[in-house]
């Protein structure tokens, strides 16, 4: 499965925030087959809370509205 390649590389080692967030099940399902995936192409077992904040981090660092909203 080396030839998939995810947004989130390895995680850096960084001491985490605790963070309370409710998500449908649906979403939970697809954080964890994420977290799974994420393992098996990185060979680091990883939970899904701990991929969260970095895919928050990405999804606001790729919005260009919010970055232009942000300077204004």
């Amino acid at each position: 499965m080396s030839e998939v390649n995810l947004k989130i590389g390895p995680l850096p080692d960084r001491t985490p925030q605790k963070l309370a967030v409710l998500v449908d099940p649906a979403l939970a399902t697809e954080l964890e087959d994420y977290a799974r995936i994420h393992a098996d192409i990185h060979g680091t077992e990883v939970s899904a809370s701990a991929l969260v904040p970095l895919m928050l981090e990405a999804f606001l660092a790729g919005d260009s509205g919010f970055r232009r909203a942000k300077k204004s």
